[in-house]
């Protein structure tokens, strides 16, 4: 989580999504995928979300509902990169930052079409909401995300669809890395 000691206390995504952020933050260059990385990074190909956290407060979240690079080891490379810098919620992360960051990674499972938020619960599944071309997300198991409703109205707003508007619905299995 915290962003020091970084090789003991965290498992090959998390410390592969900090070492890319610390990285790119103090030398400006894009990490290359480690050799030594267990072999399910290098060949499994899916979405994945950088979460980055500060002082119990979000700092970033960037991810992919579905893999966009040959890898997951290269989802959280980028994702990180676009966490830390280019989360248009928040300034870019600085070097005076970096020991303050905690960072998880979040790998999503293939997105299933459900009929009704009956199919949903907040703390196993994710959701997708979609209108038109408009689509919002919502990672599960969130810190003030108590119920279904909760979930959904927050994927609208960030998605800006109106609360009224009718939606189709998508949940997601996560693996939470921290």
């Amino acid at each position: 989580m915290v962003m020091n000691n970084i090789e003991n206390s965290h498992d090959e995504y998390v410390n592969l999504a900090i070492n890319t952020i610390e990285t790119y933050i103090k030398e400006g260059r894009i990490l290359r995928v480690p050799d030594n990385l267990p072999p399910e990074m290098l060949s499994r190909k899916a979405g994945a979300f950088v979460s980055i956290h500060k002082n119990g407060n979000l700092r970033g979240c960037i991810g992919t509902i579905l893999p966009t690079t040959g890898s997951v080891a290269e989802e959280i490379i980028q994702n990180a990169i676009s966490a830390s810098t280019r989360d248009p919620r928040f300034p870019a992360i600085t070097k005076n930052e970096l020991s303050e960051l905690e960072v998880s990674v979040d790998v999503l499972g293939e997105p299933e079409d459900i009929d009704s938020p009956d199919e949903l619960d907040v703390k196993r599944y994710g959701v997708i909401v979609t209108k038109g071309f408009r689509r919002g997300l919502l990672l599960p198991d969130l810190e003030g995300v108590d119920t279904v409703e909760d979930q959904i109205a927050i994927s609208k707003m960030k998605a800006g669809i109106g609360a009224d508007e009718e939606v189709s619905l998508q949940r997601f299995e996560v693996i939470r890395h921290t």
